[in-house]
């Protein structure tokens, strides 16, 4: 009966027969009934307690390598065990029964899965790749021949363009900064225009002026000469035309000296010269404007020459125009001259202690006409234009001229 009841079970897996059956009783240990291919080591010693330990009809599981007869190599399977109770039916022992199912063809399905995974995977990290490959084609390469091309433009040239390919939103925009760059490059050309027009414009009244100036001045030289002559108020207007054409002369000499840093057409007459005595001659050109603003100069000068290559004569006038600048500005303080040199360059300060500068205005104040205070007049008769000369100055120089306060 037990063997037909083990057959029964079997069927139950259909005619491949999946898995196998084995019946045993639990107070005869060496007794089993089981499928003809099946070996009784299959289930697992731990698994039988379990089976033996839990109230009857309460399934244990436990994955194990089953073992078939005919074959040496075991198979990986799931063993199922449970105790069926027959007190109460006429029999007189307890049977344990076992389902063993091998996984042989679920783990090849699986295996087969996995590797279908991993190609598919493979797949679509290749096709990532080739949409990112495209992509990069498509819109980061523009891109960054759009950047390339803009650097090239802030550059100054002003002839780069983008190639225009297709219609998207790349191609307009490629579209979009060649009208850009060519609007900048027809604008920067009329301002060059403009600012040509304007300094042969300065240039040719400062030429201009020369001749009609000269002639004033020798007519205004005489009504000086004889102002002794005149009643105090022809005498006093003598002097102030006298004054104003100094300055006015002042002017036109440096507006033609700005129109020749415009032109390109300055040049230096360079030969070694020490620092030290160009100071020197410059604080003594300025020492009559600083008596008159009870101004004294503390010159800090090194004991050893300061031979430097320079045209002196652009120095000089770099020096009296800061010196003069620290008079008018110094507010009647002592003003300090220093002089550095290295082995490489030399270099001059000159410092007041006046009012100083906001903040952002040290970089204003080699504008042309600039002031710190439009309404402040100027006291000593400047033009406007000494601090953007000696800037210009010091940059034919191959040197930098700065101001703080």
């Amino acid at each position: 009966p037990l063997g037909r009841a083990v057959a029964a079970l079997a069927a139950r897996a259909g005619p491949a027969g999946r898995y196998s059956v084995i019946v045993r009783n639990e107070n005869r240990p060496g007794e089993f009934y089981g499928t003809t291919n099946i070996d009784p080591v299959s289930i697992p010693p731990k698994l039988r307690e379990e089976v033996l330990r839990k109230p009857a009809d309460e399934d244990s599981t436990q994955y194990w390598n089953l073992r078939y007869m005919g074959r040496t190599e075991p198979v990986r399977g799931l063993v199922i065990g449970t105790r069926l109770d027959t007190y109460g039916t006429g029999l007189d022992d307890g049977y344990e029964i076992y389902h063993l199912i091998p996984l042989e063809e679920e783990e090849k399905n699986l295996t087969s899965v996995r590797q279908m995974l991993i190609l598919v995977g493979a797949a679509l990290v290749l096709l990532l790749a080739a949409i990112a490959s495209l992509v990069t084609r498509q819109v980061v390469t523009p891109v960054r021949l759009a950047r390339q091309a803009a650097e090239r433009l802030a550059a100054g040239h002003l002839d780069e363009r983008l190639k225009v390919r297709g219609e998207d939103d790349l191609a307009r925009l490629a579209a979009s900064f060649n009208e850009m760059a060519t609007t900048l490059a027809l604008k920067i050309h009329q301002l060059e225009e403009l600012s040509h027009v304007q300094r042969q414009f300065v240039s040719d009244v400062s030429h201009e002026l020369r001749t009609p100036l000269t002639t004033v001045r020798m007519a205004a030289d005489l009504l000086y000469d004889a102002r002794e002559d005149f009643d105090p108020m022809a005498a006093r207007s003598a002097e102030l035309m006298q004054n104003q054409l100094n300055r006015f002369e002042s002017m036109l000499a440096d507006l033609l000296e700005i129109s020749r840093y415009d032109a390109g057409a300055a040049e230096l007459d360079i030969e070694p010269v020490d620092i030290r005595d160009v100071v020197l001659r410059a604080v003594a050109d300025s020492e009559a404007l600083a008596e008159r603003h009870s101004t004294r100069f503390d010159l800090r000068l090194p004991g050893d020459p300061c031979m430097a290559e320079m045209d002196s004569r652009r120095v000089e006038r770099i020096l009296r125009n800061l010196l003069f600048n620290a008079i008018e500005h110094g507010e009647g303080r002592d003003i300090v001259v220093s002089v550095g040199a290295d082995r490489d360059a030399v270099a001059v300060a000159v410092r007041d202690h006046g009012v100083g500068l906001k903040p952002g205005e040290e970089n204003m104040v080699f504008d042309r006409f600039w002031r710190a205070d439009p309404s402040r007049a100027r006291t000593i008769g400047g033009t406007g234009l000494g601090l953007a000369i000696s800037r210009e100055d010091a940059m034919l120089h191959g040197g930098w001229l700065q101001a703080w306060g």
